[in-house]
This record gives structure tokens, sequence and C-alpha cells, in this order.
């Protein structure tokens, strides 16, 4: 019996140091790949180290109050990261009333370019009924088996590429002053296009993808997500009109990097205050979190916000209904 304690209070230790330190190298500020992907895992992080810490007060030595001590600050670290996207938190954009016009719905689906199941994708858009529907990874077998869908969408922006950063817009608002260009790299475009709503207001959409922190078809991307959403954050500093900026941003909600958006740009994430939004991956129970995100201006309100069902994706589609209050047409 006093083996088996020994083994488990060194398993213990091992479990919440490996945490820690974790913890620890995930706050240092780096561009980095791998430094920058361990701030992904803040919940399941947080988890273990709960684990650990109940563990450690069910066992009695006296080395334990450093670890206990150690790992209820790595805990407190992990939750002050996590709280704001918490359901119990102040919500960053209102719930909208009721009975709130100027509605808008918009689907974003990273559809995986290798994925094939393409009638569960349009099943699942029929279902939806969006008004704007944004695909992100495209290539040209994307682009021919979405277009059953162009009967009830009128409006598009096609950009399908084999380099698994294609992007499709469509919609049954009216574009305006429709913009497409790359978003740092060449091959990785974003679209920034005027949505006519039905009252004859305007709004602004802008739709990203920028590449991941680690190291893909664009090495030498990595470390430049903060610079992609700088460019897009000047976008938004100049535009007029309320604006919602979408998309698969390869980074997670509390990321300093993504934060600049709501810190310089004006916008608000509409996930604070209302959960952990886990888009990706869609394929792993134990290792998932959030990679799609919707951010607005004032005067949006939010009508609802879901994660659908997966469509053979590895990430789930999110689906978001806004409203645009009269009183208060432009920002």
């Amino acid at each position: 019996m006093k083996i088996l304690l020994t083994g488990l209070r060194y398993l213990l230790i091992v479990v919440v140091g490996l945490a820690l330190l974790l913890t620890l190298v995930s706050l240092v500020p780096s561009d980095v790949w791998w430094v920058q992907v361990l701030g992904f895992p803040r919940l399941q992080t947080l988890i273990v180290l709960a684990l650990g810490l109940m563990g450690l007060l069910m066992l009695s030595w006296p080395a334990r109050r450093w670890l206990l001590v150690a790992g209820g600050l790595g805990l407190a670290v992990q939750a002050f990261f996590l709280w704001p996207y918490l359901p119990f938190s102040p919500k960053a954009v209102p719930d909208a009333h009721p009975n709130a016009t100027g509605r808008l719905r918009i689907l974003v689906i990273n559809v995986l370019i290798t994925n094939r199941e393409d009638a569960r994708l349009r099943q699942l858009v029929s279902a939806a009924k969006p008004d704007v529907l944004l695909v992100l990874e495209p290539d040209a077998w994307w682009a021919k088996a979405l277009r059953p869908l162009r009967r009830a969408y009128p409006y598009r922006i096609e950009q399908p590429r084999s380099n698994a950063y294609g992007m499709i817009l469509y919609s049954r608002l009216p574009l305006d002053n429709t913009q497409v260009e790359n978003l740092l790299q060449d091959g990785v475009p974003s679209i920034r296009t005027g949505l006519r709503l039905p009252d004859g207001r305007q709004v602004t959409f802008f739709g990203i993808h920028p590449t991941p922190p680690i190291p893909d078809t664009y090495p030498d991307g990595v470390g430049l997500r903060g610079v992609a959403l700088r460019k897009v954050t000047k976008a938004v500093q100049q535009n007029e009109w309320p604006t919602i900026v979408a998309g698969d941003f390869n980074d997670v909600s509390w990321s300093s990097t993504i934060h600049q958006l709501t810190r310089d740009g004006g916008l608000h994430d509409v996930s604070r205050g209302r959960g952990l939004y886990n888009t990706f991956s869609a394929r792993s129970l134990l290792m998932r979190w959030p990679l799609d995100h919707f951010f607005v201006s004032e005067p949006f309100q939010v009508v609802e916000l879901v994660r659908l069902p997966d469509v053979g994706s590895d990430h789930f589609p999110l689906l978001i209904e806004l409203a645009l209050p009269e009183a208060q047409p432009n920002r």
C-alpha cells in the first residue's frame, strides 16, 4: 500500500508539474509557433490542474503544500483567461429583443478541403437558412458541389483555392463595393463587402482565414497572424458602417493577437459571456478549442449564437443571428 501511495504521489507531481510548466510557457510573449499553440488548450490544462489538486488534497505528505499553492496559482491563471467567455460573465454584445428587426443570419463553415460530404453541408444550409454563407477551404470541387445552393443565393463571391485557403461567400442580400485581396500571403484571400439589408440599411462584412501558428503551406506566415489582423483592424477603423468580421481565425478567443480587434478596432467578441464555442476539432472530444469567431461593432445585438452539427469537416459550423436596432443605423 505504501508503494502504491508513493507511486501515486510521484504521478501527481509529474502531472501537476507538467501542467504548471505548460501554463508558465504559454504566458511568454513570443512569435515561436509552439509557444503560441500552448495557449490553445487552456480549458484542458485547467481540468488537469483541478484533478491534480483534488488528488493532492486526498493524500498527505509535508511537501504537498508547495505543490498545492503552485497548482492553485496555475489554476487561477487558466481561469483568468477563460472566465470572460463563460455563460455567467457579462456579455460583450447584448441580447436582442425578441421582436427586434433588422435581422441577419450568417453561417461560417470550414469545410476541410479533403472532405467530400457535400450533401450533408447543403442539407445543413437548407435547414439553417442563413442570409449569408461563408465557406472556408473550398477548392474547385467544392465550388462545383455548392452550385445547387445558387438558386437561393443570387449574390456570390467565389475564390476557390487548392491550398486550403479558398473562400466562397453566398448571400441572399445584395452586395456592394466588394473587394477581394490577399490577407498577407499570395493565395490567402480575404473578402470585404457591403451587405444591403431588406430595409435599405448597409453593413460591412469581412470574411477572413489567416494562416495558422504552425508551419504548414505557408511557413513564412508563422507568427504573422498579428500582422494580418492589424490589416483587418485598420480597415475596420476606416469603415463607416456597422461591421461584422467572421471566419476561421486559426486562433483562440483569449489570444492577445485576436484581442487587438476589440482593443483597436472597436469590435466586440460575441462569444464573451455566452460560452466556449469550441469549433475545432470536430474529430476529437478532448482536444477542442474555439477557432471560428464573430466580431461585431455597435449597435449589433445577438439573437442567437449556436454551434451546429458537424458535416464531415474537422470544424463545426458556427451560426449567428444578429439584430441591428433601427434607432442607431450607423456606428
